[in-house]
């Protein structure tokens, strides 16, 4: 667990430091610059021995001009090394060129959250999505999924189930342990979380709640899969105080869900779901908590996700603290019967009964 209680930098430091924060957009834009126009491939290629700025041109069909400006940077930011008259790639370099993880983030960055970032300040004041300007007229963001700009709308997906779908192995084994014949997925999304219960166990019914944009995406998903006669759609408002919801369900699944909402609409979720308990019912839970990731960077990434939905997504939510999340649950009437922290990406696994 995570718990930062003193200044990591000194004076002199802290100052550095600033001058790189001051120029961070720019950084970012340089090393997806040197990613997508193959300056780093090209290093990569040519190992040991580097390359020179006139024949990188050559490679990559850059303007030499282009390739020094990009990695004069890449220099001070440590993406690359130089040896006059050679260029290298470095270890930060080949991981913005490899890592999975890094390109998932870095393209959600830039093609969903950059342009409405600038509204950020204004969100804050109002607590509204105000940089979702940028990308649609809608009033939030999950209104407008299916309708995003297409680069967009392949990268936030390609976030999103980047991080929970390194999970489903393991949970699948979790859920599946009582044998449940019915299961109720709250906040469905694209469907990936049902199709993969369906295909784990022959048997089960999974009934998907969401918006009627997002229930039109996850059943076309479903059908193309083959489970459409074991898979039932559920059109619902979560924030519509008069929602109804499913009958009886031995299982009802939440994953990445209620971190789309605010404490008080958790609160208001949860005593929907707890209404529909019998005695031997539970509640899955699948969330990210910032303060019980294993690493920093995870930490890091998982806060600043946090300011895309005050920015971009709703205005109001975030990846929550663990303490705080497990006080929305008691507030609910339920509690926690089993935690398991770490799954896949980072994951949090609550088990709730009534």
């Amino acid at each position: 667990m995570l718990n930062q209680k003193t200044d990591p930098y000194n004076a002199l430091q802290a100052k550095s430091v600033a001058q790189k924060l001051a120029f961070a957009p720019i950084v970012f834009q340089t090393a997806r610059s040197l990613r997508d126009l193959g300056i780093l491939s090209a290093l990569e290629k040519s190992g040991k021995k580097g390359l020179c700025a006139e024949h990188i041109a050559q490679q990559t069909e850059v303007s030499e001009y282009g390739v020094k400006v990009l990695l004069d940077m890449a220099i001070s930011a440590n993406m690359v090394t130089w040896d006059k008259p050679n260029y290298y790639l470095a270890n930060l370099g080949y991981f913005i060129l490899h890592d999975d993880m890094t390109r998932a983030n870095m393209d959600f960055t830039a093609d969903v959250c950059y342009a409405g970032m600038m509204h950020l300040t204004e969100a804050i004041k109002t607590g509204k999505p105000t940089g979702l300007v940028e990308l649609g007229d809608w009033d939030t963001i999950y209104q407008g999924l299916s309708k995003l700009p297409e680069q967009a709308k392949r990268s936030w997906f390609e976030f999103d189930h980047f991080y929970s779908d390194r999970a489903f192995p393991e949970l699948l084994k979790l859920v599946f342990a009582a044998a449940p014949k019915k299961i109720v997925d709250i906040g469905g999304n694209t469907g990936k979380w049902t199709i993969q219960c369906c295909a784990h166990n022959p048997q089960v019914e999974v009934t998907i709640v969401d918006l009627p944009q997002q229930l039109a995406m996850a059943m076309e998903n479903v059908r193309q899969a083959g489970y459409q006669e074991r898979v039932h759609a559920f059109a619902a408002d979560m924030l519509d105080e008069q929602q109804e919801l499913p009958e009886q369900a031995d299982i009802w699944w939440m994953s990445q869900f209620l971190d789309c909402f605010s404490p008080v609409e958790i609160i208001s979720i949860l005593k929907k779901v707890k209404a529909k308990l019998g005695p031997d019912d539970r509640v899955y839970i699948l969330e990210l908590f910032w303060d019980a990731q294993r690493y920093e960077a995870a930490a890091f990434s998982l806060n600043a996700t946090s300011l895309y939905f005050t920015c971009l997504a709703n205005g109001n939510s975030r990846f929550y603290r663990s303490d705080d999340f497990l006080q929305f649950i008691e507030a609910a009437g339920l509690s926690v019967e089993e935690r398991l922290d770490d799954v896949g990406m980072g994951h949090t696994l609550l088990k709730l009964k009534a």
